[in-house]
C-alpha cells in the first residue's frame, strides 16, 4: 500500500508527535509512505534518517492556492492509495477534486467541526466519544471510526534527579504538556502550596510559561517548581518522577494517560472527557474534579501515604496499557483500517 501523509503544523504538542510515531511505525512495517510536512517541524530529522520520503516544497510556499496546486501534483506524481490528513490544517490543504478519486482519511485528535474537513471521505477519531461526535456531525457512521493513539515510551533509565537540581529525597509531580491555559496547570501549582515536601516538573512549553512562572512566585512555590521546556525524554522523566498528573481543563483523549500507565507510574487527573472515559477513578488511577487544586492536593497526598494503593494503580494502569494501547496493537489497527479503505476503493 502507498500512503500520502499530510502534518502541516508546526508545533511541538501530542498531535505532531503521535503522527510521527505512527508513520515511523508504519515504515517499520513496510509501508510506503510520502510525508508532507514544515521543513522546520519538530521530528522531520528523525522521518528524513529513518528513511522516510519527505515532501516539504509544497508547504515552502505561504500562499494556500499554491500549497493546493503543489500537492495536486504530488498526487498525480505519486498515486497513493489513501491520503491521511492529520488534523484540520492539513485537510484544508487537500484539493477537494483530486483525480482519481480515493479514500482521504482526516484524524480527529479533538471535538472539531467535521464541516471544516470537508476534502475528506473517512474520519477517524483518538476516542469513541469523537467517533459518536462526528457522527453527530454528519458524518456516515460507516465512515466514522476509532483507533487509539499508543504512547512512544523508550527503554530509558530513570533520569538522574541532580541534573533538574531536584533532591533524590524530594516526591516528585510531573505534567508533560503544552503550557496553555486549557491545561490546568496553575491548578497544580496552587496545590502545590498544600504539599510542602513535593516539587513540580512541567516538561513542556508554551504561551503561558512567563506567567505561570509569575503566579509559582506569587505562591511561594518557585524554589519547588522545574520549567523543562519540551523534552524528548519523556519516558527518564517519568520513571524518575512520583507522581504523572493530568490538570486539564480539556483533554480530549491524553495520550499522557497511556505514558504514565506504560512507564508504571501512578496517574491523577482531572476529570475532563479524555480522563474520564479512560480512567477507573481507584482502579488504574485517580480522578479530581476540575480546577479543584485542593481535591488534587489531598489526592497527591492520598496516594503518596499510601504504598498499597500506588502499587495498585500501577499494576491496573500497566495491565489496561497491555490490554490495548501498546504500539504493536494500534499500529496493526492502521495496518487493517488502511487495507479495508483500499479493498472498498477496488471493489
Amino acid at each position: 500500500m502507498r500512503i500520502l501523509h499530510i502534518m502541516a503544523s508546526r508545533a511541538t504538542g501530542g498531535a505532531e508527535t503521535y503522527s510521527t510515531d505512527v508513520m515511523l511505525s508504519l515504515h517499520r512495517a513496510g509501508v510506503e509512505q510520502c510525508v508532507v510536512i514544515p521543513s522546520n517541524a519538530p521530528r522531520v530529522d528523525e522521518l528524513r534518517a529513518a528513511g522516510l520520503r519527505l515532501a516539504t516544497w509544497p508547504l515552502a510556499v505561504p500562499l494556500q492556492p499554491v500549497r493546493k496546486f503543489l500537492i495536486r501534483r504530488l498526487l498525480e506524481r505519486s498515486q497513493p492509495d489513501v491520503v491521511h490528513c492529520w488534523m484540520r490544517r492539513a485537510a484544508g490543504l487537500m484539493p477537494r477534486r483530486a483525480s482519481p478519486a480515493r479514500p482521504v482519511v482526516g484524524w480527529f485528535g479533538g471535538y472539531y467541526n467535521p464541516k471544516r474537513f470537508g476534502s475528506c471521505s473517512h474520519f477517524v477519531g483518538v476516542t469513541q466519544d469523537i467517533a459518536r461526535h462526528m457522527v453527530a456531525g454528519g458524518v456516515p457512521s460507516d465512515r466514522a471510526m476509532f483507533i487509539p493513539t499508543f504512547p512512544d515510551i523508550a527503554p530509558l533509565p530513570a533520569i538522574d534527579r541532580a541534573t533538574l537540581t531536584t533532591p533524590s529525597d524530594a516526591r516528585v509531580l510531573l505534567t508533560l504538556s503544552r503550557l496553555h491555559p486549557k491545561k490546568g496547570l496553575d491548578t497544580l501549582l496552587t496545590a502545590l502550596r498544600r504539599l510542602p515536601d513535593c516539587i513540580a516538573w512541567l516538561a513542556g512549553d508554551g504561551p503561558l510559561r512567563r506567567k505561570l512562572e509569575q503566579q509559582a512566585r506569587d505562591l511561594g512555590v518557585f524554589d519547588r517548581v522545574r520549567f523543562l521546556g519540551w523534552r524528548n525524554d519523556r519516558a527518564a522523566l517519568l520513571r524518575a518522577a512520583d507522581i504523572c498528573v493530568l490538570p486539564s481543563r480539556y483533554e480530549p483523549f491524553g495520550t499522557v494517560i497511556l505514558e504514565s500507565w506504560a512507564s508504571n507510574t501512578p496517574l491523577i487527573a482531572c476529570r475532563s472527557a479524555g480522563p474520564s472515559a479512560h480512567v477507573d477513578d481507584g482502579e488504574n488511577g485517580l480522578l479530581v474534579p476540575i480546577d479543584d487544586a485542593e481535591a488534587l492536593a489531598n489526592a497527591a497526598r492520598r496516594l503518596l501515604d499510601d504504598e498499597n494503593l500506588r502499587q495498585h494503580l500501577i499494576a491496573q494502569g500497566y495491565a489496561a496499557y497491555q490490554h490495548g494501547y501498546t504500539r504493536e496493537a494500534v499500529t496493526a489497527r492502521w495496518l487493517d483500517y488502511y487495507r479495508s479503505l483500499i479493498e472498498q476503493q477496488a471493489s
